[in-house]
């Protein structure tokens, strides 16, 4: 291999020379913050979009985009492994820019929330991401890029809260998402410019039904999980939710095994990568279960006398950007230590990482500088768990299937992330207690919350190991046998 070059070992794509590698790696970073635009970054604006549309129901705007990507990302990695990344990722940005424009000029929630489910369709910017960069580069260098990929955007992440704030302010909620349909508009012409398309090509159809059964199954299965706590679980909008989303993952199931074809092949997954989604799922809502306490302990003095709290020990504006600045650390640095000792013990590693920054957090809640520094590491958790995560699932791949596989990952976050963050919130729920008339969080659902993240990252800590002595074994087999000297 030529120095300052990259290939392959699935396609054989070379990146010549570092100036396009860089590009390309910058412009795949910044394709990742339109996904933050897209889906979190609205949160921030949240109570005048309430205002505006005279509505208490939060839920549908906040978690209808996140419900979306779910729904839309088998759809748009089976689409990339038959028609292109680069073409789909394209697709992927001018869906986002579409449903950005879609919210601006909404008049009611009857138009705005199909608006956040085109925008949700970004979701899948972050594993076609991935599964271009690695198609372009050698195994171990993509896993270095992939950290620097999913993680790079998070520190301009931070800095846009600010400025959406303030836009928000001068111009209303609208600009936001007028910023928003502008920033994917131009990364997706920046995508069409400068990133190659795939010479990769999976042969076939694209299976329509699985995607739709399969894509809302999930999506009226969280929806159940998200929103239901509104209306009341048994309510009939929540109700219809579940048992639809039910039947479609029902259907979905008995088709794919029939078919020649299918969305994804159930049957052919493998059993280190069900391990791998496992050990995601676990992972990430255990991390996204403690990141939902920070505000809450943020907000709360210790003066209140509820066992737990931090607004009066100094700056909280700190604990709220740790975990930032620790994802833009993390990302890269779980991509290098992969390339050293392989994904698989970075996975774990990175599991107990997240399990003893849970643990640290029982202390956290009460004093800044342990809360601090958990902060930080739990930032750092979430950039290597990603990258990790994405890394192994990638190399358990084959080169015409790393869009669905990559997908896979994605949804496997997305829903841990609902679900778990639903478990903590009903732990939280039932725990809270009457201070001064006002219902308020207790120091027992804190601790609650903390405990149920510490039993899951234990969990994913335990199949981690398994995968790591599945991954070993397979290396030890490939290995060739050390020649014997004759006697």
């Amino acid at each position: 291999m030529r120095p300052g070059s990259t290939e392959s070992a699935h396609t054989g794509t070379r990146t010549r020379g570092n100036g396009p590698l860089v590009g390309l790696v910058v412009v795949l970073a910044l394709v990742n913050f339109v996904v933050d635009s897209a889906v979190t970054a609205p949160l921030v604006v949240l109570p005048e979009m309430l205002d505006h549309f005279g509505t208490d129901q939060a839920a549908w705007l906040n978690a209808t985009a996140m419900l979306a990507g779910v729904m839309w990302a088998p759809l748009l990695g089976k689409s990339a492994d038959i028609h292109g990344k680069r073409r789909v990722l394209v697709l992927t940005l001018l869906l986002s820019c579409a449903g950005a424009l879609v919210c601006a000029v909404a008049p009611g929630l009857w138009l705005f929330v199909p608006g956040r489910m085109l925008q949700g369709a970004s979701l899948a910017a972050v594993f076609l991401s991935v599964a271009i960069v690695r198609e372009a580069c050698a195994p171990r260098t993509a896993m270095v890029l992939v950290g620097v990929v999913t993680s790079g955007s998070a520190v301009l992440n931070i800095a846009s809260r600010f400025f959406v704030e303030k836009l928000a302010v001068e111009f209303g909620f609208q600009a936001l998402f007028l910023v928003s349909a502008s920033v994917a508009a131009a990364m997706a012409l920046c995508v069409h410019r400068l990133v190659p398309e795939s010479p990769v090509r999976t042969p076939g159809r694209l299976d329509v039904e699985g995607a739709v059964l399969l894509g809302g199954g999930l999506a009226g299965v969280l929806g159940y999980v998200s929103l239901g706590s509104g209306p009341g679980w048994l309510a009939p909008g929540p109700l219809a939710l579940l048992v639809g989303g039910a039947a479609a993952l029902a259907r979905w199931f008995l088709v794919a095994g029939r078919k020649p074809d299918p969305l994804i092949d159930v049957r052919g997954l493998g059993g280190p990568l069900v391990l791998t989604l496992l050990v995601v799922f676990l992972a990430a809502g255990s991390y996204q279960s403690v990141l939902q306490l920070v505000p809450l302990v943020g907000d709360v003095s210790a003066d209140q006398h509820l066992g737990y709290g931090l607004a009066d020990q100094g700056s909280v504006a700190l604990l709220l950007a740790a975990p930032g600045v620790g994802v833009t650390l993390g990302g890269p640095a779980a991509g290098r230590l992969a390339a050293r000792v392989g994904p698989a013990p970075t996975l774990a590693g990175a599991v107990a990482l997240g399990a003893v920054v849970t643990l640290g957090m029982f202390l956290g809640i009460s004093r800044l500088p342990v809360a601090l520094c958990c902060g930080f590491l739990l930032g750092v958790t979430v950039g290597a768990l990603g990258t990790a995560g994405f890394n192994m699932a990638g190399s358990l791949a084959p080169a015409d299937r790393q869009g669905v596989v990559s997908s896979l990952v994605m949804v496997m976050v997305s829903v841990g992330s609902v679900v778990l963050n639903f478990v903590g919130a009903a732990v939280l729920e039932s725990t809270s207690v009457l201070v001064d008339g006002e219902t308020v969080n207790s120091a027992t659902g804190m601790r609650g919350c903390l405990a149920l993240a510490s039993g899951a990252f234990a969990l994913a800590a335990v199949l981690s190991v398994r995968l790591v002595r599945i991954a070993r074994t397979g290396r030890e087999a490939r290995e060739p046998a050390p020649e014997r000297n004759p006697a």
